[in-house]
């Protein structure tokens, strides 16, 4: 248990049997009666945000998650296995879970798993990731300073858009959140 005035950005609050995180707080002392403290929180699981406000000093309930570093080693049906890079344990993910980080996911790549009560909550990977094009139409001559994209096939399956002058077999630089090209990386 902790109080509304022990809130930080991150925690995580037991509210009604599900998980929400603080996504932001706001202490608010008006001139007239008491204080308060305004939340933004995000589900968890659904990743829905709702506005909640609390009286300043209210116990809430916090809930106890667990981060770790992960490797991610294969797909085993519709579960995603990840193993733990201290321990060496196997963790078995569902797909649901792992959601849009999926078309990002190759094997043996670093992965930070939250868990509560052993059982996985979501993933979250790097900002960016270096992934192949394995299939992309040729750009035409000329196309190079025009500013247009394409759309080009991942080695994960993940379709983004690129710029005219990318070929099959470049390595590029994806951003994670919104699958944005963010540039090519030369090995």
């Amino acid at each position: 248990m902790a109080t509304t005035n022990d809130l930080k950005n991150g925690t995580v609050l037991n509210l009604d049997g599900q998980l929400w995180s603080v996504v932001e707080f706001q202490h608010v002392k008006p001139g007239k009666g008491g204080a308060f403290v305004r939340t933004k929180l995000k589900n968890v699981l659904s990743g829905k945000v709702v506005d909640k406000t609390f009286n300043a000093g209210t116990k809430v309930e916090t809930a106890n998650v667990d981060k770790r570093d992960m490797q991610f080693l294969y797909k085993d049906g519709t579960d995603y296995v990840f193993m733990d890079t201290s321990s060496y344990d196997q963790l078995n993910v569902p797909e649901a879970t792992v959601g849009d980080a999926a078309n990002y996911l190759l094997e043996s790549a670093q992965a930070m798993v939250a868990t509560h009560d052993g059982s996985p909550l979501y993933v979250e990977l790097p900002p960016s990731v270096v992934l192949e094009i394995t299939y992309t139409e040729p750009g035409l001559q000329g196309d190079r300073s025009t500013g247009g994209t394409k759309p080009a096939t991942l080695e994960t399956g993940a379709e983004i858009q690129v710029p005219l002058f990318l070929e099959q077999g470049t390595r590029v630089k994806v951003d994670t959140r919104d699958g944005s090209y963010l540039g090519r990386v030369n090995d």
